[in-house]
Formats: structure tokens, sequence, C-alpha cells
């Protein structure tokens, strides 16, 4: 067998036996149980940005961009900006014209400055608004309109019945063999004390809405390789594959 393929063959043997591995996937889950209540997520930055997210993701995002080469990567949620401008780095790297399209319901004016600022925000573009709303999704579909690969990630309001909307209006927009990604899916396995004072908890967020909207939409799988890689993930079984046009 050709090396490099032989490589890739353990490699997936490797991961598949990782992911039957009880005693691992249990104290992987209780880590990020406990480091949620940390706020582990919180202690990095990407380009000098704050990246609410978890190296682990971080990596399995990078390896998705690179597989797909998106012309248009669409993030609801942006915060401070950080994965706004690594999805922004690695289309860099790509080349090409591609870009970020960010979208919030309140884009604080000190972190619009330093996104606006920053070398990235060339492959940069943001807008204003509530995810779900008619007017917003109407503006996403004009940047939508003629790109052959799109990419798109939620991560805005965690609530089952918001998450399960963006479901709904930003699927269409992702292409076959792309990827529409979930995070805090986690939310699921979490202590519900780490939520008391958000409207999100057990039974209400992103994985259940990921669960009721698999099971009504077909064109979508849960790439479980991912989540058997990775272990440690915000996004477990949030990691979706659109296998159909």
């Amino acid at each position: 067998m050709d090396p490099i393929k032989a490589f890739i063959k353990e490699r997936e043997d490797r991961i598949k036996t990782q992911g039957e591995n009880v005693r691992i996937r249990e104290t992987a889950l209780d880590f990020t149980a406990q480091s949620m209540r940390s706020q582990y997520s919180y202690n990095f930055s990407w380009m000098g940005r704050p990246i609410i997210q978890y190296p682990q993701d971080m990596v399995a995002m990078q390896e998705l961009i690179w597989e797909v080469q998106p012309d248009l990567i669409i993030e609801t949620g942006i915060a401070h900006g950080g994965s706004l401008i690594y999805y922004a780095s690695l289309l860099e790297l790509i080349g090409g014209d591609a870009y970020v399209l960010g979208v919030d319901i309140d884009i604080r004016a000190h972190n619009r400055a330093e996104i606006e600022a920053h070398k990235m925000f060339k492959r940069i573009e943001m807008i204003q608004g509530s995810s779900i709303d008619q007017g917003i999704v109407a503006e996403v579909a004009k940047h939508a309109k003629g790109k052959k690969r799109i990419l798109v990630t939620l991560d805005s309001n965690h609530t089952h019945d918001h998450v399960l909307e963006e479901l709904r209006l930003y699927a269409p927009f992702v292409t076959k063999d792309s990827y529409l990604v979930v995070f805090d899916t986690s939310v699921e396995f979490a202590p519900d004390d780490l939520n008391a004072d958000r409207p999100w908890s057990v039974g209400n967020n992103p994985k259940t809405a990921v669960d009721a909207f698999l099971a009504e939409n077909n064109r979508f799988e849960i790439v479980q390789s991912i989540d058997e890689k990775l272990l440690i993930s915000m996004a477990p079984g949030g990691y979706l594959r659109c296998v159909r046009d």
C-alpha cells in the first residue's frame, strides 16, 4: 500500500478504536464539564483577538476549511471576532476571493473597531441583527448568491428554538460535501448549574435542536469520526456534513 494511504488508514483505525474506548470517552466528558466550569474556552486568542473556542475545535475547523476550500464561510455569533479572524486567516492562506460573513444581534463598538483594524479584515464582512430575522437572512442570501462552496457555523443564542430556526434558515446555504457546524451542543452534557443564569439548559440547547433538525432534514449527517477524534469539544454531535444537494 502507498505509504501515505497506509498512514491515513492507520489514523482512521486509531480514531475508531479511540471512539470505542469507554474510559477515555468518560474521562474526556468529565474534563469537558469541569473545563466549562472554569471557563476554559475563554483562555485563547488568534492573531491578537480572543477566540472563545476549544483548541480541539479550532483544529477540526482548520481541517474542514482546508478540505472544502469554501468561497464563503457564514458564522452566526461574533463576540470578540476571534473566530472571524481565524477563518479569514485560513482563507488568506488558501488564496482567492473567499471571505467570512459574520452575523450578530449586537456587534459591540469596541469589538467592531478591533476587527475592522485587523489585517484580516480584508476577508471579513459583518451584518448586525438577529440571525433569524427574515431581513437579515435575505442579506445573507445576497452574499451567498453565486458561491459554489459555502460552509456555515452557528454560535449565537444557544436555546433550542433559536438554533432550530437557524438550522432551518441557514442549512439551505450549505453546499453538498461542505459542513454545517453547530457549536455548544456540549450544553446537553454539562451540569445544569453551569447555565443557571442562561436561557439554555439540559434539554433546551443546540444539541436538542440538532436532533430535531435531523429528524426533519435528510441533507445532513453527523460526522461521528470528528467526535471520536476530538473527544474534547464544544460541538459533540454538531459537526454535520451535507450529503445531498
